[in-house]
């Protein structure tokens, strides 16, 4: 245990003297390396949870927590009306509807024209929804309300799609439909479908795969355009523990049986995730190196006051004190300075996460990273490890010096020049 006096002449060897004031900038320089290394170490870490959360959040927008397919040729649901009154039976479930996806060629009018993700929802923007997609419109909403009668109904455009179009809420859009081309004698080849909506809608997600290439129709609207008549693709559920899709996935394949399969968000997005955690770990493994540079500065300054003070040591051991003392004086300083450091780092890291986040001040190409921003989440735990393994290092570095100044012959330190 550390006694006052010993605080005091750690504190005290600390400061500089009038006669040796690069003894005191040392000392800055040791706390600031801790302080660059802790912050840094919790940036980092906050950056790379902001990475995984963000992901999730915008990944979930459109993808439920689990989606209920069929084995077999074609995705198709026939009995979906049976298999949606078992799984909302099933507990752990907060909601659950039919859906369609499909795909399709996109035009509004011009030369241009889009390949793009037929997505067929339940136009439902209350609390039974599967999905938060009804709550990100710019304009409009996920009713497919529309009064004009040469059309078959409304559609609603991703936020970047819709300025490739140049399309907006009344426009007219022409989507034609993979299935259901028919054969023309008189010209020798197939006709495909095509099926005219009005824009009823603008959706901004964030994601920038939503966003520039989903279309979003009515659930009946969708079967009629991707030929599925009743059927559906298959069923999206919403958990009320979206980390145990997977386990609940499996119990729900083993309810329901063959030729039914359970599709977890995680599952989908496995490979995304865990490229994510692995250069989550390689960051902080780098960056916690600082922090061990930063413990090599404390050595060296520690180091450094050991030969300052080396007369004051052989007074005070002269005097009485003991040699456990002594290192007691010592492990205080490091103990001293990896303290304020770590303090100062996290104050600053926790300040400058903050700002990033809000500010939203470094941008990224979202059609690589799918977000449009730096994000930075810092956990509590995360703070907690950094703080521990900052006060380790703090503890362990000055344990040489405070060694080596215990082991000084008293009528040497005196002599000392």
């Amino acid at each position: 245990m550390i006694s006052r006096f010993e605080l005091h002449m750690a504190l005290r060897y600390l400061r500089s003297r009038r006669a040796s004031r690069l003894l005191s900038l040392i000392t800055v320089i040791a706390v600031g390396g801790v302080t660059v290394g802790v912050m840094a170490l919790v940036v980092v870490l906050g950056v790379m949870n902001g990475l995984q959360a963000d992901l999730r959040d915008k990944i979930l927008v459109a993808n439920p927590h689990l989606r209920v397919l069929t084995y077999g040729e074609g995705l198709r649901l026939d009995d979906w009306r049976k298999v949606l009154g078992e799984v909302r039976r099933a507990p752990g479930v907060d909601a659950a509807a039919p859906f369609v996806l499909t795909q399709g060629l996109i035009s509004a009018g011009h030369d241009y024209g889009e390949g793009v993700i037929v997505y067929g929802v339940e136009p439902d923007t209350g609390a039974r929804a599967v999905t938060s997609f009804a709550r990100h419109f710019a304009r409009g909403d996920l009713t497919f309300k529309t009064t004009r009668s040469d059309v078959e109904g409304g559609i609603a455009l991703g936020t970047r799609l819709a300025s490739k179009l140049t399309a907006f809420p009344g426009s007219v859009v022409t989507l034609v439909a993979p299935a259901g081309a028919k054969f023309n004698p008189s010209l020798g080849a197939y006709v495909p479908k095509f099926h005219r909506y009005e824009v009823t809608g603008i959706f901004d997600t964030g994601m920038y795969e939503y966003d520039n290439s989903y279309v979003a129709l009515d659930r009946r609207a969708a079967q009629r355009f991707a030929g599925l008549d009743s059927a559906v693709t298959g069923l999206e559920v919403r958990l009320a523990d979206p980390e145990q899709a997977r386990p609940f996935g499996i119990a729900l394949e083993t309810r329901l049986g063959y030729p039914y399969r359970a599709l977890d968000w995680q599952s989908q997005n496995a490979s995304l995730f865990s490229a994510l955690k692995l250069e989550k770990l390689a960051m902080a493994f780098v960056v916690f190196l600082i922090c061990v540079v930063a413990a090599f500065n404390v050595v060296g300054t520690l180091t450094m006051v050991v030969r300052d003070k080396t007369r004051e040591i052989g007074i005070l051991l002269a005097m009485g004190l003991k040699q456990a003392a002594i290192r007691r004086i010592f492990l205080a300083q490091g103990i001293l300075v990896g303290l304020s450091g770590t303090a100062l780092g996290v104050m600053l890291a926790l300040v400058l996460g903050g700002m990033l986040n809000r500010g939203h001040w470094i941008p990224i190409d979202p059609s690589i990273y799918f977000i449009d921003h730096l994000p930075v989440h810092t956990q509590p735990l995360d703070v907690l490890l950094v703080i521990g393994a900052s006060l380790i290092i703090a503890t362990l570095a000055p344990l040489y010096p405070a060694v080596q100044a215990a082991r000084l012959d008293p009528v040497t330190a005196i002599r000392y020049e």
